[in-house]
């Protein structure tokens, strides 16, 4: 049997493509164990400054696997599998993550776009948490990372009636980051991966873990945070090259230290 996952490198950034196209990358244990475990190798490693995770052009992933998620069990059987340690393992992850999205990405897909830093898509995107329809709701973060995104209203209007919607409403919701052509939707996220490549890798993390608890936190704990990681950064070699850069007029090289 195939990998579910198929993981290359271009220089600095990592390509993590979900490979279960024949059920449009539906999401079983077994695919968020093998991207847990890519994850984890990536991100240690100092070499790798950027991930790109992505589908194909018919999907990122049209959510759970429902026979094997929703059929025959139990809260008890559910609580014994804990699958969402799973998805914690990825949303701990510090190297920056770019969702590449072409086609479905729906449910679990959907919430697996929002645990990433960004989320750029293909003009085919088609967005949505349509739990709703099989008597349940959002079980992976759906419900709190799409209202925290989008907001409340929004959020209820999405999550109640279960529809899809495009690329560019996404974008409008402020969902998506960019929407790129079809033709050249994963070169672009590439593009994208590779400036942030370019930048201090430790002011990087410290970055989007910094969003991360202003998402989470409250203003106060953010800010606190925030400060702390700024102080952080002045003791490392890249914050002087980037000073020295700026002053001569030049491209800095930084190396993450």
């Amino acid at each position: 049997m195939p990998n579910t996952i198929i993981v290359t490198r271009e220089g600095s950034i990592a390509t993590i493509q979900l490979n279960r196209p024949a059920v449009l990358n539906a999401l079983n244990a077994e695919v968020l164990t093998e991207l847990g475990d890519a994850m984890r190798d990536l991100d240690d490693d100092a070499t790798c400054r950027c991930i790109v995770l992505t589908g194909n052009e018919k999907a990122f992933a049209a959510g759970a696997d429902i026979k094997e998620a929703f059929v025959g069990v139990t809260p008890v059987s559910m609580l014994e599998q804990d699958l969402t340690a799973k998805w914690e393992v990825i949303r701990r992850i510090k190297t920056p993550i770019i969702a590449a999205v072409s086609g479905f990405a729906l449910g679990g897909g959907c919430e697996l776009a929002m645990i990433c830093d960004i989320i750029v898509a293909s003009e085919t995107a088609k967005f949505g948490q349509p739990e709703i329809n099989l008597g349940i709701i959002p079980g992976a973060g759906g419900t709190q990372r799409l209202t925290r995104a989008v907001g409340k209203w929004v959020a209820n209007e999405l999550i109640l009636t279960g529809r899809f919607i495009s690329a560019q409403e996404a974008k409008d919701i402020g969902l998506v980051v960019h929407v790129y052509p079809a033709a050249t939707w994963l070169d672009d996220a590439k593009a994208l991966a590779r400036t942030i490549a370019e930048k201090a890798p430790v002011a990087a993390r410290l970055a989007t873990e910094a969003v991360d608890v202003a998402w989470n936190a409250p203003l106060d704990a953010g800010l606190e945070f925030e400060r702390k990681a700024f102080y952080l950064l002045f003791a490392t070699e890249d914050k002087n090259e980037g000073v020295d850069a700026f002053i001569n007029k030049r491209k800095p090289q930084f190396k993450g230290r």
